[in-house]
């Protein structure tokens, strides 16, 4: 990546529907100048508290401070040892902080933290907070989560079709400030293409949206807009927890400078079905010119030369493709730094991120059943506006222009949530002011 790419970032931080307070903090840091980007990058962080109300809160703030002061002001060339001693660094911070205060006691967060620089993208994390990337059409979860659920999966103890895992899956097994000592997870440094886009999140988030869903999302849309539609969609799902996101989008390569061979899309790639194509137009030509010598002979013995043949030509086949398959993983293998223990730099998870009709219906449903709500309820909904968005979504929807239905639809569920919220709001509010009108009564009463 050169500091010549510009970066897109937005981000959006929310209390959710059932929670009180948000125990999330996240940072952005752009590199200011070249010479910075050249030693340090820029810096993404999200990090989501634990410990109840202002505890969590207190340890996921201490978090994204604590970690890019460290982490820049670190003088290793070295990005990967960088970010692995400011989150050591930060779980130092919050752990003495809780054992200062019974109240504070094993308080604790998760931290994903991605540098973006001249090397290419360096994750690290604790706990179960996610780093994703989105690169054409396809999102590739690139940090493993630190949860109980993952950990008995990865040891081969459950299968990830088991129901009992419903019960485990928000425990985690690794986070900062509980205990003196922390190992936290550094990846990369990863490639980056033009047009990469990075998500970091919370829970709240991946929790309630698919990952093919955010990475549709996050792809279609602009960084901010993308930021607003996966909070409404996480929130109309219940919201039952604080939902932050972080999205960040790599430019273009300047005009006029050749990019390096890490910046170059592999053609074909594992990923590219053209290339799995041609090596299956290999095969197929490989087994018929055997079966073509088999069945155009007529004594015992050329027939016989006619069937070795065809095995060979189907061992020469699966030699070509074992060789290819390798060839593409060793070029686009990311190796990981010496300096720092590592887990090899590859994707855990991965789907589709291709705009698809049954995702548009998906979220055309839940746009109608928002209006529903809107009209039962009566929310103060700004109804010229939103039923502008709404038929346009539709329009492009009957075009099959998916984008500019996807833009239109992100618009209208924005404004339903707008005046939900505040539906809520005054609702809460007249609900205080029943209880606080009764206790009133209450005391009234009591006095005659």
């Amino acid at each position: 990546m050169r500091w010549e790419q510009k970066v897109q970032c937005a981000s959006l931080s929310d209390v959710g529907f059932r929670r009180r307070n948000n125990q999330d903090s996240h940072t952005t840091m752009l590199s200011p100048d070249a010479e910075t980007f050249q030693t340090r990058g820029h810096l993404f962080i999200v990090a989501d508290g634990m410990g109840g109300h202002a505890v969590g809160e207190l340890a996921s703030q201490i978090a994204v401070e604590t970690i890019p002061h460290v982490y820049f002001k670190n003088r290793t060339d070295d990005i990967p040892a960088a970010l692995n001693a400011a989150i050591l660094a930060a779980n130092t911070a919050v752990n003495e902080k809780g054992s200062q205060n019974l109240d504070f006691n094993r308080m604790g967060t998760t931290a994903v933290v991605l540098a973006l620089g001249p090397k290419g993208a360096v994750a690290g994390h604790v706990g179960d907070s996610r780093l994703y990337r989105v690169r054409r059409e396809q999102i590739d979860q690139l940090t493993f989560d630190h949860s109980l659920e993952w950990e008995l999966i990865r040891n081969g103890r459950m299968k990830a079709s088991d129901q009992s895992l419903q019960e485990i899956k928000h425990v985690i097994t690794r986070s900062i400030g509980p205990e003196p000592e922390v190992e936290p997870e550094i990846e990369g440094p990863f490639p980056v293409w033009a047009g990469d886009t990075f998500l970091l999140c919370s829970d709240g988030l991946s929790g309630l949206v698919k990952d093919a869903e955010i990475g549709v999302i996050t792809k279609h849309l602009p960084p901010a807009d993308a930021c607003r539609l996966l909070v409404n969609l996480s929130n109309q799902r219940g919201g039952p927890d604080n939902i932050t996101v972080i999205i960040a989008q790599v430019g273009p390569l300047p005009e006029g400078v050749a990019p390096q061979p890490d910046e170059i899309p592999l053609q074909p790639s594992e990923s590219d079905p053209i290339g799995w194509l041609w090596l299956g137009g290999l095969g197929a030509a490989a087994l018929t010119l055997g079966l073509g010598v088999l069945y155009s002979v007529q004594q015992e013995a050329e027939r016989s030369r006619g069937i070795v043949l065809s095995v060979l030509s189907l061992i020469a086949f699966t030699f070509i493709m074992v060789f290819w398959r390798r060839h593409a993983r060793s070029r686009t293998a990311d190796t990981p730094t010496p300096s720092v223990s590592t887990v090899l730099s590859k994707a855990y998870r991965t789907a589709s991120a291709k705009l698809t009709a049954d995702f548009m219906a998906a979220l055309a449903k839940s746009e109608s059943d928002m209006k529903q709500s809107a009209t039962s309820e009566q929310w103060p909904l700004d109804t010229t506006a939103q039923e502008t968005a709404s038929a346009a979504a539709k329009e492009a929807l009957d075009k099959k222009q998916w984008p500019a239905a996807l833009k239109e639809f992100s618009k209208s569920i924005d404004l339903l949530m707008t005046a939900w919220q505040q539906h809520r709001k005054l609702v809460a509010a007249r609900e205080a002011e029943a209880k606080e009108k009764a206790a009133k009564e209450k005391e009234a009463n009591n006095a005659k």
